[in-house]
C-alpha cells in the first residue's frame, strides 16, 4: 500500500464522516503495534512524530522506520510531523519523506501565524506534502505533567475564535485546521467540558478538516459527537502510552510473582500487543475501522 497524504485520507474521512487516528511513535514497538492494529481494523492510520520527542529519537533516525513501515502496510498511512515549531525541522520532515506536517503557530498572533503557516505551506506544496495548522491553545497541564491538575481559564481566552478561524482560512494554503474547544494534552483528572457548539460553528464558517489534539482519555460519547461536528483526525498518545506502561508493569510483577525471570524482548513483545490492542479500540469508536 503506497504511503499517503493527509489530504488523501481527510478527503475520504469528509465524505463519510469519520476521523482518523493519529498516533505518536517514539519506538518501533509502537510503530509496529500501530500498525497491527489498523491491519486488523481495516482502518487507515496516521503515524506522527511530534518534534518535542527528537530528543528521544532523532528525527534522521526515526523517518526511515516510519517510512518503510507505512510503505510495507496493507492500509493507507500517512507519515505525519507533529506539532512542527522549528521551520528547519519541518523542511527536514519534509526532506527525509513525511507526507504531511503541522506548523504549530498557535502561540503566535494571527497575523503571524498566517505568515508563517504561508511559508510552510509553500514549500510542502511544492513536495506535494499536507499541511495542518492551529489556532487557539490546546490546554496543558501545569507545568506540563500529563498528571497535574490544570489551572482555571476563561473559554474565550483559549478557545479557537471561530470567526478568527474564518479569517485564518481566508489567507491560508492548508489542508487540516486543528482547534481549541476543551480538550488537554495528557490524561484527564477530571471530566473535560467541551465546547461542540463552538466546534460546529468553526466547521460551518472554514469548512475544513477540523483535528482534535488532546485525543487521550475522552468517553466515547465525546469522541462520537465531535467526529459528527466536523473532527477528522483526532491525535490520540498519552492514554495509548499509559496503558502500555500499566501493561508491562502487570506482566512484570506476574513473572516476579511466579518466580519467572523477564527479558527486555519479552518487553518489546507486551508493548507492542499492547498497543494493538488500544489502536483496534480506538479506531472502531472513531468510525474508521473497515474504512482501508
Amino acid at each position: 500500500m503506497p504511503l499517503v497524504t493527509l489530504k488523501e485520507l481527510m478527503k475520504d474521512a469528509e465524505a463519510k464522516r469519520y476521523a482518523v487516528g493519529a498516533y505518536n511513535v517514539i519506538n518501533l514497538e509502537m510503530i509496529r503495534g500501530i500498525i497491527a492494529g489498523a491491519e486488523e481494523a481495516r482502518s487507515p492510520v496516521i503515524l506522527s512524530f511530534a518534534e518535542v520527542h527528537i530528543p528521544l529519537v532523532p528525527l534522521e533516525v526515526i523517518a526511515p522506520i516510519i517510512l518503510a513501515a507505512a510503505r510495507q502496510a496493507r492500509v493507507p498511512v500517512a507519515v505525519h510531523l507533529d506539532h512542527g515549531q522549528d521551520h528547519e525541522i519541518l523542511i527536514r520532515a519534509m526532506q527525509l519523506g513525511f507526507s504531511s506536517v503541522m506548523f504549530d503557530g498557535a502561540h503566535l498572533p494571527l497575523e503571524e501565524n498566517i505568515r508563517q503557516t504561508n511559508e510552510i505551506s509553500r514549500i510542502a506544496k511544492a513536495l506535494g506534502v499536507s499541511v495542518e495548522a492551529e489556532l487557539g491553545k490546546i490546554l496543558r497541564p501545569e507545568g506540563g505533567g500529563a498528571e497535574e491538575e490544570i489551572e482555571e481559564y476563561d473559554p474565550d481566552d483559549v478557545y479557537t475564535n471561530p470567526q478568527e478561524a474564518q479569517t485564518f482560512i481566508a489567507h491560508t494554503d492548508v489542508d487540516a485546521l486543528a482547534v481549541a474547544y476543551g480538550t488537554a494534552h495528557g490524561v484527564y483528572l477530571t471530566e473535560p467540558v467541551l465546547d461542540f457548539e463552538r466546534l460546529k460553528l468553526i466547521k460551518e464558517l472554514t469548512g475544513l478538516p477540523l483535528v482534535m489534539h488532546g485525543g487521550s482519555g475522552l468517553d466515547e460519547a465525546a469522541y462520537i459527537t465531535s467526529i459528527q461536528c466536523g473532527i477528522r483526525k483526532l491525535n490520540y498518545y498519552s492514554n495509548m502510552a499509559h496503558e502500555v506502561a500499566n501493561t508491562l508493569q502487570a506482566k512484570l510483577a506476574a513473572n516476579s510473582a511466579q518466580q519467572r525471570k523477564s527479558y527486555y524482548h519479552d518487553l518489546s513483545r507486551w508493548a507492542m500487543e499492547a498497543v494493538q490492542q488500544d489502536i483496534v479500540r480506538t479506531m472502531r469508536i472513531f468510525g474508521s475501522a473497515g474504512q482501508a
